[in-house]
């Protein structure tokens, strides 16, 4: 799944230290999302797009699988 997760994170001058810390994930979490190594739990993806004021789908971008 795609995201725009390190772009809205640097827009804001946040590091991935510091959003880790507001939604309560480790820093690596945050690498894993940003290199689209790892998909987050609907939970998370609820969290990390109430911290940036948007909606999941403005962060994320499903791309159906072949």
């Amino acid at each position: 799944m795609k995201n725009r997760l390190r772009q809205l994170r640097e827009e804001r001058n946040l590091t991935q230290e510091d959003l880790a810390i507001l939604v309560g994930v480790s820093r690596q979490t945050i690498i894993s999302v940003e290199k689209e190594k790892y998909n987050p739990s609907l939970v998370l993806a609820f969290q990390l797009a109430n911290s940036f004021g948007l909606k999941i789908e403005d962060i994320f971008i499903f791309e159906e699988m072949e």
